[in-house]
């Protein structure tokens, strides 16, 4: 099969397209055929080595071992089942869980044994793939690549607003909201929970799609007045924050926060250090919530909601799978809206 798969850190001359053998499956995992795996954060940091190096790299101990075939964000078909798998699931359309743990229910993202596909097993970026039986779920639309759009970025979006308890009228701040979790923060917050959403972007010509995802107000996080902005169109402090961005918001962030406020962050790709004055944090009484995944049930929440319409695909593009590297720049490039999707055959 094809495939294309990371031989160490560094830049995207990492990646390299190989020929590997079809992969079997275990007992009480499915044979996928890949239709689509859209792009993630995840991968690329891995490549960097934004989360370490050596055993630092990857969700377990022992870290990221190479070469390792990338990608998370899954749909296909099943085309091989194990012995102890129901052989009901043959050419069923699917949908990967991206992660395995013998995390109790409700604690499975939390627990010291998680490993991700594409990170600590090999994932999408090929034309086939093995994963549990259990972790295939129904794709929530007819369509692999828009069901791709969901897994990672939609499972934390729907964990960061479970985690802030958002609830209808509240105003939640939403970071980095042209990006892939961003985009999926305003729409669950918004249009499942009934939040007011301020969406934070530097491009304001995406003001008319934010608000066609739910956004009330967009704003740019290049205004040098900011948060007297969003203080003015909320009449007030807001509620909540979900953030992507790390550093270069923070303290905006914290300057907008009502009293009881609640910040939650899942990412910083705009800085991964900050200063922070406690007494910020005490006096105002904030909360704060770090936030990675999140658990099956809540999956399956997320998958129903989008079944239902209320979440809805956000896709800049498409690349096949032969130009996975060229596919990982442009996915870094500022600007764009959605979901950016390899498809390794067209």
């Amino acid at each position: 099969m094809k495939a294309v798969q990371v031989t160490g850190y560094g830049d995207v001359d990492k990646l390299e397209m190989v020929e590997r053998a079809i992969p079997e499956p275990k007992d009480n995992e499915v044979l996928i055929k890949v239709k689509a795996c859209a792009i993630n954060n995840t991968e690329i940091w891995m490549r960097e080595g934004a989360y370490g190096t050596g055993s630092k790299s990857g969700w377990r101990p022992e870290g990221v071992e190479f070469p390792r075939i990338p990608g998370s964000d899954i749909t296909g078909t099943v085309v091989k089942a194990g012995s102890l798998v129901d052989q009901s699931m043959l050419n069923k359309n699917v949908v990967l869980f991206p992660f395995k743990s013998s995390g109790e229910e409700g604690f499975e993202h939390i627990s010291d044994d998680m490993s991700f596909i594409g990170s600590e097993f090999d994932g999408g970026y090929a034309e086939y793939v093995v994963w549990p039986a259990e972790l295939c779920f129904d794709m929530p639309l007819a369509d692999y690549i828009e069901s791709a759009v969901f897994s990672v970025s939609g499972l934390t979006a729907w964990h960061m607003v479970e985690q802030i308890q958002a609830q209808p009228g509240e105003t939640v701040m939403v970071t980095g909201s042209n990006g892939g979790v961003g985009s999926l923060n305003v729409q669950i917050a918004a249009n499942v929970f009934g939040a007011k959403v301020i969406a934070i972007v530097g491009d304001l010509r995406l003001e008319s799609q934010l608000k066609e995802l739910g956004a009330t107000h967009v704003l740019s996080y290049k205004s040098p007045n900011l948060a007297q902005e969003i203080m003015e169109v909320n009449g007030g402090p807001i509620d909540a924050v979900l953030d992507v961005v790390g550093d270069a918001l923070f303290p905006t962030s914290l300057e907008v926060l009502k009293k009881g406020g609640k910040f939650c962050i899942s990412g910083s790709a705009g800085g991964q250090k900050t200063d922070l004055d406690f007494r910020t944090l005490y006096l105002k009484h904030i909360t704060f919530y770090g936030s990675v995944l999140g658990t099956r049930d809540e999956f399956k929440r997320m998958l129903q909601a989008i079944s239902e319409g209320k979440i809805k695909p956000v896709i800049d593009c498409t690349f096949p799978l032969e130009q996975a590297r060229e596919a990982q720049t442009y996915f870094k490039k500022a600007g764009k809206l959605g979901k950016v999707v390899l498809l390794p055959e067209e």
